[in-house]
């Protein structure tokens, strides 16, 4: 079956946002493969300054997601990989969205906007790093065209996870 995509808009994350964010993810089917349980508001007013830093600096961010009827439903975008272990220097693209607009076609929609945009933005390769177990995601990541590059072990959680890769440039 081949349904129209929903109306998704992607704006930076603003100060509000981080209240929304917190909101739309106290859930445990969103936070399963985000360390299970809720995070604190805190950490949602540090992530949503940081990505308005990294849209700043790179011209590219986790951006708010905005369904059509103006209501934040999630985020999704790019950012440089964080961490000292895996693909290092490498520009990680990700997701997450509220349990009530799972199935609706909202993250693939929303991924392929910010792959226009971090490939406008001169990206060459984008990665997404997934938790093995998160098939939802995995399905996304194959829809995008993304390849399994490798096979990993997270060094905290100890989980099987999976790099994905996709070459944007030449396209």
């Amino acid at each position: 079956m081949n349904r129209a995509s929903p109306v998704v808009r992607l704006r930076v994350p603003t100060d509000e946002d981080a209240v929304a964010w917190h909101r739309v993810f106290d859930d445990p089917d969103v936070m399963e493969f985000h360390g299970e349980r809720s995070a604190e508001l805190s950490v949602y007013e540090e992530l949503t300054a940081r990505q308005r830093r990294h849209d700043a600096e790179h011209g590219f961010c986790l951006w708010t997601m905005v369904d059509g009827d103006g209501r934040v439903i999630g985020f999704t975008g790019a950012q440089p990989w964080p961490r000292d272990w895996g693909p290092r220097g490498d520009i990680e693209i990700g997701w997450r969205l509220g349990r009530a607009h799972w199935g609706k076609g909202y993250v693939t929609a929303a991924a392929r906007q910010t792959l226009e945009r971090v490939r406008a933005a001169g990206v060459a390769e984008v990665v997404a790093m997934v938790d093995a177990r998160n098939t939802r995601s995995i399905a996304v990541t194959e829809r995008l065209g993304m390849r399994l590059d490798e096979v990993f072990t997270t060094p905290v959680s100890q989980q099987r996870g999976h790099c994905y890769r996709l070459p944007l440039q030449g396209k």
